[in-house]
């Protein structure tokens, strides 16, 4: 995974280029309504219910756009709320508050819904040992606070991108020419690199699992798209040779069943991708 340093200067990205995207040369409905000096008060309301992500992110762009701006916080990241609750109230320069709105909620509310997502597959995961994983199937320019969102959901994160792990998926085996070739030559190229990056390696059926164990140096095998008594013979395989994941369409219905079958890991894109936002509003008080 990426350092810390690195996915705060992510943050710090997404903010900065959408203050850019939303108010360019200027916030004109505010600043030809609210005169520059007004103090004002607002209150982030719930409409809803689930977990709530997203609150540090939002104390971020406060910072960002009026560091005179301040915040109360009455519920932390990864809390449960529903509907009237108060997350935090935020004071200061009116126009300041009007011009981090829109990016606030519409964080808040995609981090929300992919937070209490996350948390419904782990809380179905709980008695296995299986931890719920993402993938890189998230909005371009906005994966570092929906990653973080699934943190914050009790979920984890797989690789960030492309840079910090080698996954070796269909296309790279079948482009490479076939699934020994594809781990030798990775494991060269990290040595010729002087990298020092996990190797995962996707199986499509048990005669790719078998061949897979016959090289050294594979951190985790990726079962994907098998059925469960696939599943759970890939991980009598595979043994402790290496850690496990299961992948390829698993919802709420079935990710109970694969965790059953042994696997360390199941990760869905559906964590990210197919969320519907959490009803929050940014209400003046």
């Amino acid at each position: 995974m990426i350092s810390e340093a690195k996915f705060n200067k992510e943050i710090d990205l997404i903010i900065v280029n959408a203050i850019r995207e939303d108010v360019g040369a200027g916030d004109h409905s505010t600043l030809a309504s609210i005169p520059e000096d007004a103090q004002g008060k607002a209150k982030l309301l719930v409409k809803d219910e689930g977990i709530i992500a997203g609150i540090d992110f939002a104390r971020q762009v406060f910072e960002f756009v009026d560091p005179g701006l301040q915040m109360d916080i009455k519920i932390n990241d990864g809390s449960s709320v529903s509907y009237g609750d108060i997350c935090f109230y935020v004071s200061g320069n009116s126009q300041s508050i009007l011009k981090a709105e829109r990016l606030v909620l519409n964080a808040m509310q995609r981090m929300s819904a992919i937070a209490t997502k996350t948390n419904k597959y782990v809380q179905l995961l709980k008695g296995t040992k299986t931890k719920i994983l993402d993938t890189r199937k998230t909005t371009p320019g906005a994966r570092a606070i929906e990653k973080w969102a699934v943190k914050i959901g009790g979920g984890e994160n797989h690789r960030f991108a492309l840079y910090d792990m080698i996954m070796l998926k269909d296309n790279h085996i079948d482009f490479c020419g076939g699934i020994t070739k594809a781990i030798e030559q990775s494991k060269q190229y990290l040595k010729d690199n002087y990298l020092n990056l996990k190797i995962i390696v996707e199986a499509r059926n048990l005669s790719e699992i078998e061949e897979i164990l016959q090289s050294d140096g594979v951190y985790r095998i990726l079962i994907d798209n098998f059925n469960y008594e696939d599943t759970r013979k890939a991980v009598e395989m595979i043994g402790d040779k290496c850690l496990t994941e299961s992948s390829g369409g698993i919802t709420l219905d079935t990710a109970r069943q694969y965790a059953e079958c042994g696997v360390d890991y199941i990760s869905s894109g559906a964590l990210i991708h197919s969320v519907h936002n959490m009803d929050l509003s940014l209400k003046a008080i």
